[in-house]
């Protein structure tokens, strides 16, 4: 069992202080290069949507354990059958089954070929409870041009290898260029069909934005049946100015997404431009605001981008926000607590953080969400992805560096 100062030394080439390619928000530069805003206490936190952090109260502080080591750049995380193997992607195009156990890593043939460019690479993966697929979101190319696909394969653990992969969709357009916000995140819906988060390429045309422009895929939610077809009650299947697959749309770059456990609703996390990150809840048809309705400012700027979400009636407004000059977030993945290790963080919604390099708890009322603390803001990790462990209800973390270890947190006392 390792703590804090052991386990860093473990991730020592994981752990610098790089901002996140496609965050939005926080110390550093975008994938543009463009300087983002200073960090900042969240001392408007009463005007962004949530109040500000508070003190957990006589609550054990989480210990950090090493599961494996040296995984490059890990970027989805995904449990099979509710026992300890933990299906990984690493960007790079490597899929592992890590037994949380022993340690062991096992790579696996048959991944399909990504682009490893930019954000881009192989990047979510899920599981089907009911069946014996996977599904994976990765970048790959068409005559040069790129954009986010929507894979499915079996799994063959004897083998240690894919089987009968196919490609279930692929974003409209494919681009040449930026290699940036390609989303992505995958789940698989209470309604046992798949959701897909697209990203917007990173255009900065905000006067005539594609994420606003329902008639392609940038920007948006895309919900389909298990074989990739789509579902006859999506929103838009009788509006033919908009794509039959689109659920929601008027997203920047979403990369966190999860479904809460007793109300089946699906929650994302958001990255906005300076700042301007958020949480959302999604409703089917849901005009989300990118650029037109956000919180963010144009980089190096205090300039807003949009009108306050507040201010119109015709987009979705976020649940949370970090508006321009608090600082962000910089969201990555996010999972809902139903673990026995952590008691009072049942319930609780759980947001990775990249630039910020933090972990950050939310207690969930409905469909608000008030931030409760932010751990881990002493270890430098550009945090990724979280899931919880389904057999031993610890915390599992993907850091985003190379040669880096899949950690977990873990109650002193073992729950």
């Amino acid at each position: 069992m390792l703590g804090g100062t052991a386990i860093l030394a473990l991730a020592l080439t994981g752990c610098d202080d790089t901002p996140d390619d496609t965050a939005s928000s926080t110390t550093g530069t975008d994938a543009d290069g463009t300087a983002g805003a200073p960090d900042a206490e969240d001392a408007d936190a009463e005007d962004t949507g949530a109040a500000a952090p508070q003190e957990a109260d006589e609550e054990p502080q989480p210990i950090i354990e090493a599961v494996t080591e040296g995984l490059d750049q890990p970027w989805g995380l995904a449990f099979l059958d509710g026992g300890p193997l933990l299906l990984v992607t690493q960007l790079p195009g490597t899929l592992s089954v890590v037994d949380t156990d022993t340690g062991e890593v096992t790579d696996l043939a048959g991944v399909p070929e990504v682009v490893v460019e930019g954000q881009g690479g192989l990047l979510d993966v899920a599981v089907d409870p009911d069946d014996d697929w996977i599904y994976l979101t990765h970048v790959s190319a068409d005559d040069g041009a790129t954009s986010t696909h929507l894979s499915r394969a079996r799994l063959d653990l004897d083998a240690a290898r894919l089987d009968d992969v196919e490609v279930l969709f692929a974003v409209d357009p494919f681009l040449p260029e930026p290699p940036v916000h390609f989303g992505s995140r995958v789940v698989v819906g209470p309604d046992e069909h798949l959701y897909v988060t697209v990203g917007d390429r990173g255009s900065k045309d905000f006067d005539d934005h594609p994420s606003q422009d329902p008639s392609n895929h940038l920007g948006t939610t895309i919900r389909l049946a298990p074989d990739g077809s789509v579902p006859q009650d999506n929103p838009f299947v009788d509006d033919p100015d908009v794509r039959d697959e689109i659920f929601t749309f008027g997203h920047r770059n979403v990369q966190g997404m999860a479904v809460h456990p007793d109300t089946g609703k699906l929650w994302q996390s958001e990255h906005g431009e300076e700042d301007g990150d958020e949480l959302n809840v999604l409703r089917a048809g849901g005009n989300y605001g990118w650029p037109v309705a956000t919180t963010a400012c144009e980089y190096g700027t205090d300039v807003p981008v949009g009108e306050h979400p507040d201010e119109r009636d015709d987009t979705v407004p976020p649940v949370r926000y970090w508006e321009c000059g608090t600082g962000g977030f910089a969201p990555g993945g996010m999972t809902f607590y139903d673990g026995d290790q952590f008691p009072a963080w049942q319930g609780d919604l759980f947001v990775a953080g990249l630039a910020t390099q933090e972990l950050a708890r939310f207690a969930v009322d409905g469909d608000t969400a008030e931030e409760v603390e932010r751990l881990l803001g002493d270890e430098g990790w550009r945090i990724r992805d979280v899931e919880a462990g389904p057999h031993d209800g610890a915390l599992y973390l993907a850091l985003d560096e190379a040669e880096v270890p899949i950690v977990r947190l873990v109650a002193e006392d073992g729950g």
